[in-house]
C-alpha cells in the first residue's frame, strides 16, 4: 500500500453535517459501597470533556490533515457553549444553529478506575425552525466542500437528509453516511453507506453465510442506488460492497479497549482518504488501520496522521 497520503489531504475541505453532542467524562476512584444502597461510591478527581457524534468526525478529520466545516444543532446551554469552545479550540469551522428551546444532547459518563460504571444521555428533537434554518445553511455549504459526510445519531439534525444528498449529487460532491435505523431509502443515491454489523442486521435481517450476507448486501446497495456499502464489523474486520464486487480487511487491533466513537475515526479516515482520490478498498484499508488504533483508546478519541504514516 502507498503512504498515507497527507500532503494531498492538507489541501482537501470536508463538510460533516449531523447530530452534535457533548461527551463528558468523570474519572474517579472506587474504594466503597454506597450506605443508601448498593451502588459504588465514585471520589471524582478529573472531569474532561470531548466533542461527540458528528462534532468527533469533525475533530478526527481535522487530526488526519484535512480542512473540516461542522453543521449541527445545539441549545442556549453550557453544553452547547462548550461544544463551540471545543471545535474551535479543535481547529475545526463551526456553523453552529442555535435552537433556543433545545438542551444540547450531552453523554455524561462515570468511570471508576477507567473502568465505565454509569452513562447518562440527555437528549431532546430539535424544533422545525432550527431544522430549516440548518438545510438552508447546507445548500449554501455543500458546494464549497471537496466531501459531505452525514453523521447520523438518529438524534434529528438529519430529518431531511434527503435534500442534502440529491444537492450533493448535482454539485457532483461524494456522499459519505454513517446511517442509523432500518430506513434506507433516506441515503438513496450516497457514494458510501457505513453501517456497523448490528445497523445492518436491521436493514436486511440476519444472514446465515458469507454468501448469504454479500448476496443481501449487493441488492440493498442496488436498490437504494448505493456507490458502495461498508459494513464495519468488530474483530471480523469490514467488508466492502460494490460495483466490482465484495473487498475484505480483516481486523487488525491488538487490544480493544473502548469502541466508542471508532465509528467516527473510521468515517473520518474515509472521508480524508476519498477526498485525496483514493479508490475504496485503499480508502477502507487506511480507515482499517485508524479502526485498530482508535479502539486502544480510552473514550472518544482521535487518530492523527503521524499515527498512520
Amino acid at each position: 500500500m502507498d503512504s498515507f497520503p497527507l500532503e494531498i489531504i492538507k489541501q482537501k475541505k470536508i463538510l460533516v453535517i449531523g447530530d452534535l453532542m457533548l461527551d463528558r467524562y468523570w474519572f474517579g476512584e472506587v474504594d466503597r459501597i454506597s450506605p443508601e444502597a448498593p451502588v459504588p461510591v465514585v471520589r471524582v478527581a478529573r472531569r474532561e470533556d470531548r466533542l461527540g457524534g458528528a462534532a468527533n468526525v469533525a475533530r478526527n478529520i481535522v487530526a488526519l490533515g484535512a480542512k473540516a466545516s461542522l453543521l449541527g444543532i445545539i441549545g442556549p446551554d453550557e453544553a452547547g457553549g462548550k461544544i463551540q469552545y471545543l471545535a474551535d479550540e479543535a481547529g475545526i469551522d463551526p456553523f453552529l444553529i442555535q435552537d433556543q428551546s433545545l438542551h444540547t444532547t450531552l453523554k455524561m459518563r462515570v468511570l471508576g478506575r477507567q473502568q465505565q460504571l454509569l452513562r447518562i444521555d440527555f437528549e431532546y428533537p430539535p424544533q422545525a425552525s432550527a431544522l430549516q434554518m440548518l438545510d438552508e445553511k447546507a445548500k449554501a455549504l455543500i458546494a464549497q466542500h471537496d466531501v459531505l459526510v452525514l453523521s447520523d445519531y438518529a438524534k434529528g439534525a438529519l430529518t431531511h437528509v434527503e435534500a442534502m444528498i440529491a444537492h450533493a449529487v448535482e454539485c457532483n460532491i461524494p456522499v459519505l453516511v454513517d446511517p442509523k435505523g432500518d430506513d434506507y431509502a433516506r441515503y438513496r443515491h450516497a457514494s458510501l453507506v457505513t453501517p456497523n454489523r448490528s445497523e445492518m442486521q436491521q436493514a436486511i435481517g440476519h444472514w446465515h453465510s458469507e454468501e448469504e450476507l454479500s448476496e443481501l448486501a449487493q441488492l440493498l446497495r442496488k436498490k437504494y442506488a448505493l456507490e458502495a456499502l461498508l459494513i464495519t464489523r468488530s474483530e471480523q474486520g469490514m467488508t466492502l460492497f460494490n460495483e466490482q464486487g465484495c473487498f475484505h480487511e480483516d481486523a487488525r487491533a491488538q487490544e480493544v479497549f473502548d469502541v466508542s466513537g471508532a465509528g467516527d475515526t473510521v468515517l473520518a479516515t474515509l472521508a480524508v482518504a476519498k477526498a485525496a482520490g483514493l479508490d475504496w478498498p485503499q480508502a477502507i484499508y487506511w480507515a482499517n488501520k485508524a479502526g485498530s488504533i482508535v479502539v486502544g483508546k480510552l473514550g472518544t478519541s482521535i487518530v492523527s496522521a503521524e499515527e498512520l504514516l
